[in-house]
């Protein structure tokens, strides 16, 4: 009778460790699939991240070896440099105008697609498009010849007797271009807007209207609060987006006039490439990343006052 208290012990231990066996062989085999990601994640993304760390204290201007200086270039930065502040404050002012524009042009055209009428999709196709070209050469074109000295902006105004600019010239009006056309590229948010509408039960809709709500007290009532998570998720990448604007600077203004459209990450890269400053424009990418961090922790933050999740039958 003693034998089989041990037997049962040895059985149990050998499905141990075949159950072991078995979950290393699905683990090893699910480290396959995921090596190729998992390879590029570190070789194109950490890896680099962690050689510009480096850099940041350093000199380097790409022709020689880095030469370490220790905190010299933050300390240039934040002491040193009237460029930076001046990078920073238009930064500020564009992503504090151009991301509430937008994703409020986004919600307006997404509420009206939400409507249910014939052709809707392909009018939302038509609408996403800006945002897949926004960047390209050829919207820079498009954009002088609207907003040019003899473009069709000023054309359409010498109708009325008005001169018109040259609008992405002029010290007082160039930055409110790039703004313009960040707003006409709000295919992006629209869509995800579209899909947060469509999420929404008609069936709160329809008790609203027993109780007598109207459609202006129905859409702060129901459609806003159903629609915070969504709007937490474009705001969080409408934000960061907004910070990392460089194409539509480099190609139409190229920062200019008088670095009145000088947007952060087109500084970074006039320091890189054309000043030859890696060491500091890479911790200009140093800095911008705690800013970029600072603004998404505070909206973390302040979600679980406005965000409101129905699974948790509140706000989070």
């Amino acid at each position: 009778m003693s034998s089989l208290p041990n037997l049962e012990q040895k059985e149990k231990a050998i499905k141990t460790m075949t159950k072991e066996k078995r979950n290393f062989r699905q683990n090893l085999v699910a480290y396959a699939f995921i090596s190729p990601w998992l390879f590029g994640f570190i070789a194109i993304i950490v890896g680099p991240m962690i050689y510009s760390l480096y850099l940041s204290f350093t000199s380097y201007d790409l022709l020689s070896a880095p030469r370490w200086i220790g905190f010299d270039n933050y300390i240039r930065m934040f002491t040193n440099d009237p460029r930076f502040w001046t990078t920073l404050k238009v930064t500020l002012i564009f992503v504090a105008i151009a991301v509430p524009l937008r994703l409020v042009f986004a919600l307006a055209v997404a509420m009206l697609m939400n409507t249910g009428h014939r052709g809707s999709g392909f009018y939302s196709l038509i609408y996403y498009v800006p945002s897949i070209i926004g960047g390209s050469v050829a919207v820079a074109v498009i954009w002088r010849q609207i907003f040019g000295r003899e473009g069709a902006l000023n054309h359409v105004l010498s109708w009325f007797g008005v001169e018109g600019y040259n609008w992405f010239a002029h010290p007082d009006y160039a930055l409110s271009v790039l703004i313009l056309l960040i707003v006409w590229q709000f295919g992006s948010p629209m869509v995800i807007f579209l899909a947060g509408l469509k999420q929404i039960p008609q069936e709160l809709y329809e008790a609203a209207a027993v109780d007598g709500s109207n459609k202006i007290q129905s859409f702060f009532n129901i459609t806003l609060p159903m629609l915070t998570p969504v709007i937490f998720f474009n705001l969080i990448f409408a934000i960061i987006n907004g910070f990392l604007t460089f194409t539509q600077a480099f190609l139409i203004t190229a920062g200019g006039p008088i670095d009145r459209t000088l947007l952060y990450a087109l500084y970074l890269y006039q320091n890189a490439f054309e000043y030859f400053r890696m060491g500091y424009a890479s911790a200009l990418a140093w800095v911008l990343l705690v800013i970029i961090g600072a603004f998404t922790a505070i909206i973390f933050l302040t979600s679980k006052k406005w965000v409101y999740y129905e699974s948790e039958g509140g706000k989070s």
